[in-house]
């Protein structure tokens, strides 16, 4: 057989070992442990192949030790080769990811004594002859000795259901060889309480019933369907139909949604509408047990629907797979940033196309790789073009920021965040006692800290990365200064300056972030008050999952009228008295050195601006701007999806970047410069002489963040028509030694961001 153990070993193919008698019946997918390297220490690994014959001398082949849980089906398997040879990784760091630590470690699962029917319990009963208070129990369990889902059960639990009003008549039933005992090894976890949604039958608008007739069309074969709606079109109704058609035919679905998107409301429609069949909710917010739990229920076939994030693209389903959904397909979130460097949406179609199913991408501003497929008629194309009846889109405002701050007085000298455009609206909205989100894209207080004098020239920056330091108010932390300044790459953090080091000059604090404009609106609404009625959502308040879902059902409940914060407040969030949407600076990323930040400012600003007029009252976005002509915030302002497209996808047909062409990056990383920049001038050297004279090689360069921790980043970046050309030159590179990821080279197949 061929193991590929859980290590950065680099052999596709795995490595071969022996199986002793009895382990003979293992087979591919399932997870063992086995002696590796000189010192024989006991690693973890799947078994990738069963071999009935190998030319290696049988003597040198060691066998593997034993079983172990957390074994995955054989198209997984298949999917985790596809993944190892396209996206570079040794095929065991794959499979790594592919299982939750959790599972692997039994956390959670405890054995328990259970009960259940023996073989004569009918006759049993017949002879037993109960007394007045014991006859309507024997009656109950006769009942539900015919429900074989009803056992095993725990004993208080068989009281409680038989409705005895002790133990008492369990025990008998045991002592009359009724019910008998046996160990029961399961995954118990706490578990807060879970709200369902209303499960309450909806409508279809033409729309939606074209894009459903499309998808259930073909559920025998795949297909890839791109879904665009408007944001408030009804998306999810249409994959809750789809799915239903899917449970009919006694099959799964698994639902991919962006992390951050994994809200109540979420889950608890899914849960609503398909409780009886099981679902299984997968996120970072679960503790260690949840995560065993819910993933054992979907390996034991309990759970038939996945909903969850990016790694839930593994869920290992027994029962056939019928149709993976990608929701907000756009999402950045779906691409992991370490090994193995996989794309969510890319993976699921590859596992729609082993488990012969369709996949549906949805999104109301799908990613330009995406659109362009649809265009070119490899997926199916479906629109949903408005809201159902009595909701309309959003009246979206754009306003110039330069402008609006030549209409405040001069006698007020200090810098505002909020413009009276939207102060104005803010005001009148809380007045009619509407709520309102307010998005700004970056965290903390102030981004530039500095030296007043111009001719000193000192910024504050990081000391091991080439990046400006944030300041974030705390007094808890420095009670004198008020806060610290943290790098967001590295994390470092220290106390902030008082004076210029170079010339002790009192250093100035510029910029702006959520706390800033937290602590402006706490300034001038009497109102609204910082953790009560005004919640702020970023990673600096929401430490996990569960306090992001307190803080939106807060606001669910009205007790917040105002919700601030960076993209969280941007995805999966439908509020019908949210009247008012504002857009405090939109200008945060679209001047970043990546050909994709229009692409991000105006799916951004489109997927925030749809949070509004979700309901029969009419919603108004105001977005701020220091570009008001920009195309990304212009093409916004008219949720004109298609003419942004358009525009967009001409400058990168011109400029040969994605998606009219494939992209991969290579980042050689360390200590010293030079010993980087010479590593990724010899890989450039070799890449050249061995690549397709399609593939056009960029670099050795300096990334935009040329360093970070303390290592210094070279990037070298290849394009190519399409991905054959890529994955032979990265290859070869691969196969020769030259190019493998570790700690000093990352390479990314199709990288969503260049910094």
């Amino acid at each position: 057989m061929r193991l590929a153990p859980e290590r950065g070993v680099d052999h596709p193919d795995g490595l071969t070992y022996a199986l002793p008698d009895s382990l003979a019946s293992v087979r591919m997918g399932e997870r063992v442990e086995a002696p590796l390297g000189r010192g024989n220490a006991p690693v973890a690994g799947y078994v990738i192949e069963i071999l009935d014959s190998t030319t290696l001398d049988p003597a040198r082949i060691k066998p593997v030790k034993r079983r172990l849980s957390g074994g995955l089906p054989p198209a997984l398997v298949e999917l985790a080769k596809w993944m190892a040879r396209y996206y570079l990784c040794p095929i065991g760091m794959v499979f790594a990811s592919m299982t939750p630590a959790a599972v692997k470690h039994d956390i959670g699962v405890v054995t328990r004594s259970a009960l259940e029917p023996a073989p004569d319990a009918s006759e049993r009963l017949d002879a037993m002859k109960p007394t007045p208070s014991l006859a309507p129990l024997v009656e109950a369990l006769r009942a539900r000795m015919g429900d074989t889902s009803a056992w095993p059960v725990e004993p208080r639990a068989l009281q409680k259901a038989l409705g005895a009003a002790t133990i008492a008549p369990v025990n008998r039933f045991v002592r009359e060889g009724v019910l008998r005992e046996v160990r029961v090894t399961t995954v118990r976890a706490a578990w807060g309480e879970v709200t369902p949604g209303d499960a309450a039958r909806v409508t279809l608008s033409d729309e939606q019933r074209a894009a459903l007739a499309r998808i259930v069309g073909g559920l025998d074969t795949f297909a890839v369907h791109l879904l665009r709606g408007v944001t408030g079109s009804g998306k999810t109704e249409v994959y809750l139909d789809a799915i239903e058609r899917v449970l009919a035919q006694g099959r799964s679905a698994i639902v991919l949604v962006p992390e951050i998107s994994l809200t109540p409301q979420t889950s608890a429609r899914f849960l609503a509408r398909f409780g009886r069949e099981g679902v299984a909710v997968l996120h970072s917010g679960l503790t260690s047990a949840q995560r065993n739990q819910q993933w054992s229920a979907v390996a034991s076939g309990a759970a038939r629907v996945v909903v969850g994030a990016r790694s839930a693209v593994f869920a290992p389903t027994p029962h056939r797979l019928g149709l993976i959904v990608v929701d907000e397909e756009h999402d950045n979130s779906y691409k992991q940033d370490q090994l193995p460097r996989y794309h969510a949406r890319d993976v699921a179609i590859k596992r729609a196309q082993i488990e012969g199913c369709p996949v549906v991408l949805g999104s109301a501003t799908p990613s330009l790789e995406s659109w362009k497929n649809a265009l070119d008629g490899r997926f199916v194309l479906s629109t949903m073009r408005t809201r159902p009846a009595g909701m309309r889109l959003p009246r979206v405002v754009v306003v110039d920021l330069a402008e609006e701050r030549r209409k405040r007085p001069w006698s007020e000298n200090r810098v505002r965040l909020l413009g009276p455009t939207l102060e104005t609206a803010l005001r009148r909205t809380l007045d009619e006692g509407a709520q309102a989100i307010l998005l700004l894209n970056r965290r903390g207080y102030a981004n530039y800290i500095c030296c007043p004098d111009h001719r000193c020239g000192w910024i504050m920056t990081c000391d091991d990365c080439d990046a400006t330091m944030v300041f974030h108010k705390d007094k808890r932390l420095d009670p004198g200064r008020g806060g610290v300044v943290r790098c967001h790459h590295c994390l470092a953090e220290k106390l902030l300056p008082s004076h210029c080091p170079s010339c002790e000059r009192k250093v100035s604090v510029f910029g702006l972030g959520t706390q800033r404009v937290e602590e402006e609106l706490a300034r001038d609404f009497a109102d609204l008050r910082s953790g009560d009625t005004m919640l702020r959502l970023d990673s600096d308040t929401m430490r996990g999952g569960r306090d992001y879902f307190l803080a939106l059902e807060r606001f669910r409940k009205g007790d917040a009228r105002v919700l601030l914060g960076t993209q969280m407040v941007a995805k999966g969030l439908d509020f019908p008295s949210v009247r008012l949407v504002g857009v405090v600076h939109a200008d945060t990323a679209i001047n970043l050195p990546d050909f994709r930040a229009a692409e991000r400012t105006f799916q951004l600003v489109s997927q925030v601006a749809g949070r509004a007029g979700r309901s029969d009252k009419p919603g108004v976005v105001i977005v701020q701007t220091l570009a008001p002509k920009t195309p990304a915030v212009r093409f916004a302002s008219r949720h004109d999806y298609e003419g942004f497209a358009q525009e967009e996808l001409s400058q990168r047909e011109r400029a040969g970047l994605p998606p009219f062409a494939r992209m991969a990056r290579i980042v050689i990383r360390d200590d010293d410069y030079a010993k980087a920049f010479d590593r990724a001038s010899d890989l450039e050297s070799a890449l050249r002489q061995g690549a397709d004279q399609t593939v056009l090689i960029r670099g050795p360069m300096p990334c935009p963040l040329s360093r970070i921790a303390g290592k210094h980043r070279i990037a070298i970046e290849l394009l190519a028509p399409s991905a054959g050309p890529l994955q032979s030159a990265l290859t070869a590179m691969r196969n020769a030694g030259l190019l493998r990821s570790d700690a000093t080279a990352a390479i990314d197949v199709d990288p969503v961001a260049l910094l």
